[in-house]
């Protein structure tokens, strides 16, 4: 097995393992960070992309940077928290498209942080409709597709506050556990069809929708002291392993969520606090 091994190194036969080529990916929230890297990441592998988005001139922008990667780009504006835009952009994709294989539920959004006494019904139901409702049905949408094509990938961006709780994300928090076990579900009853289901929790990335704790010094020196590799992540390093779920290359994993934070979980010391009863933003 060794030798096997050594003499495939830097082969065709490897790298096509990572290769993306033929196939179409569907990514949401992919208009700016986290979601874009993905994005483009898979271009540069040979998917050609579908992103979806609430708003037009980020998701513009997200597609001129994937048409220069020389893939073909569907840009659909949507707010798939309504169900009909969510069956609106299944559509679309298939119609230019014919197929979908890889899906990446990446749309979030964490509209007030603070104690959960202080949550209404409103701030619930946008929490869990975004991060979760959205995710059951693009899925089960996209699934069937999958199912009738003969397999496919379905890729969940949950978060580090999906497995153990962040301090004033408690709905949030909430929405990713739930995610984390949508994953399991799907992969668990659609592995007959070939379609395997896995999920990726970060940690702190730098992103927009992290900002207000890698933009105050105080804040980012505890998460960065509190972090083994004593940093938080860049975008690119979740798309790279989005990349490695997308692929044949993880083609015996499903079911499982990576844990991507740095070392941040492995901490004993408390997580840091969140901000409280501050308003939110969107992925």
């Amino acid at each position: 097995m060794a030798n096997e091994l050594e003499s495939r190194g830097d082969s065709p036969a490897l790298s096509s393992k990572f290769s993306l080529a033929g196939k179409v990916a569907l990514i949401t929230g992919g208009s700016r960070g986290i979601g874009r890297g993905i994005a483009l990441c898979l271009a540069e592998a040979g998917a050609d992309i579908v992103l979806t988005a609430r708003k037009p001139p980020d998701l513009e922008e997200a597609a001129q940077e994937v048409n220069k990667i020389g893939r073909r780009v569907l840009a659909i504006p949507a707010n798939i928290r309504n169900l009909p835009e969510v069956d609106s952009v299944v559509k679309k994709a298939t119609d230019k498209f014919h197929r979908i294989d890889i899906l990446v539920n990446n749309a979030a959004t964490n509209p007030l942080s603070g104690s959960v006494f202080d949550i209404d019904e409103k701030v619930w139901d946008v929490t869990l409709g975004l991060n979760l409702k959205s995710c059951f049905f693009m899925s089960q949408a996209v699934g069937k597709l999958m199912r009738d094509k003969g397999g496919g990938s379905i890729i969940n961006i949950a978060s580090e506050g999906g497995v153990r709780p962040f301090v004033g994300l408690g709905i949030y928090s909430i929405s990713k556990a739930g995610l984390i076990m949508l994953t399991k579900v799907l992969a668990e009853e659609w592995g007959q069809y070939h379609i395997r289901a896995n999920a990726i929790a970060p940690g702190f990335v730098r992103t927009k929708f992290s900002q207000a704790v890698w933009g105050n010094p105080e804040m980012i020196a505890e998460v960065e002291s509190n972090t083994a590799l004593g940093r938080i992540a860049e975008p690119d390093e979740v798309a790279y392993t989005a990349l490695f779920l997308a692929s044949e290359a993880s083609s015996y994993i499903t079911g499982q969520t990576i844990v991507l934070d740095g070392g941040h979980f492995a901490s004993v010391k408390p997580l840091l606090a969140m901000l409280t009863h501050k308003k939110g933003t969107d992925r």
